[in-house]
């Protein structure tokens, strides 16, 4: 891994899962990560209720636009995490790759998105102490 890892999100639409994670990522990990997101077939918004979501506790993911997943984006990762995207993603050796199963915050309100936010940041959490040194 590199001094400062890389992480890919990866999902189907790029507007919701890995939008999520992502920006939580980001927040949590600051300028001791790398964080990309994209989906294998991305759709043309983030999904409101995601938006929604994350302003609840404070993370702003409006700018954020869904991205084609490259091969380049792989490639440069160190770790890849897919939500649901199935065989999309290419296998690069000496990447860790890491399959979330969550459920797909699409065409749902955020009430249901809730859970599935917090689910994310627990996952999240838990992968950027295992990827990164802590600062002293």
């Amino acid at each position: 891994m590199t001094t400062v890892p890389e992480v890919l999100f990866v999902c189907v639409h790029n507007a919701g899962r890995s939008q999520m994670a992502a920006g939580f990522l980001r927040h949590h990990g600051g300028d001791r990560v790398v964080v990309r997101s994209a989906g294998s077939a991305p759709a043309e918004t983030i999904n409101p209720a995601a938006v929604e979501a994350m302003a609840e506790v404070g993370i702003d993911i409006t700018a954020e636009v869904p991205t084609k997943l490259l091969t380049e984006d792989v490639a440069a990762s160190d770790v890849v995490i897919t939500m649901g995207c199935g065989d999309a993603c290419p296998i690069f050796p000496g990447k860790r790759y890491e399959d979330w199963a969550l459920v797909d915050p699409a065409g749902k309100g955020v009430d249901a998105v809730r859970p599935i936010r917090d689910e994310i940041e627990a996952r999240v959490q838990a992968l950027l102490a295992e990827i990164v040194v802590p600062t002293v």
